[in-house]
Formats: structure tokens, C-alpha cells, sequence
């Protein structure tokens, strides 16, 4: 759908879903889920996701204001709705439905 910018994710995937209460009100979790692919086996965990452009972003680029990873991701959107337009949709015929 688009260009991922900013760098690779830290690639932890594999993921909790449910807090099983214990009889004493406390909760307990294990992972129990994560990314697998007929091709690959389990994809991402461990390795991450690397970014299409890949943007470093400093703390002293947010304490001035400045998010360089989004400020890249909106130039490339930008330019690619500069060079692929989108077309304003037209208003449908109104449905006759006495026939």
C-alpha cells in the first residue's frame, strides 16, 4: 500500500492475548501468538521488519521539532499524489425506483 519509512522494528512478535484471572485476584500471561507463513515458518521474530526508506530520528530532532521519519513519509506521499493525481469521483445518477 505504501513505502514504510523510519527503521527496522525491533522484532518482537510474539504476543500475549488474554490475562487468565488467579483465585487470588492476580493475573498471569504467556505468549501464545505470533506471524508463520507456509513459505518462511515464523517470519519477523527476532529479525524485524526493515523500512523501504530507512530515516534516523535523534532526540535532539524532537526536541527541535522535527520528525524527520514523518516528514519523509509525507514528502513521498506528496509526490506520488503529485505524479498519480487522484480523481474526484462524480455524483451517481439518483436510483428511479417507481418502474
Amino acid at each position: 500500500m505504501g513505502k514504510l519509512v523510519g527503521k527496522r522494528t525491533w522484532g518482537g512478535l510474539v504476543g500475549i492475548l488474554g490475562f487468565p484471572v488467579l483465585m487470588d485476584g492476580g493475573t498471569i500471561t504467556a505468549p501464545n501468538f505470533a506471524i508463520w507463513t507456509p513459505e518462511e515458518g515464523w517470519v519477523v521474530e527476532n529479525v524485524g521488519v526493515p523500512p523501504d526508506i530507512e530515516i534516523e530520528q535523534t532526540p535532539a530532532d524532537v526536541i527541535n521539532g522535527h520528525d524527520p521519519q514523518l516528514e519523509k513519509a509525507i514528502q513521498l506521499v506528496m509526490d506520488e499524489l503529485k505524479n498519480k493525481p487522484t480523481k474526484e469521483p462524480g455524483r451517481p445518477p439518483y436510483p428511479i425506483k417507481n418502474k
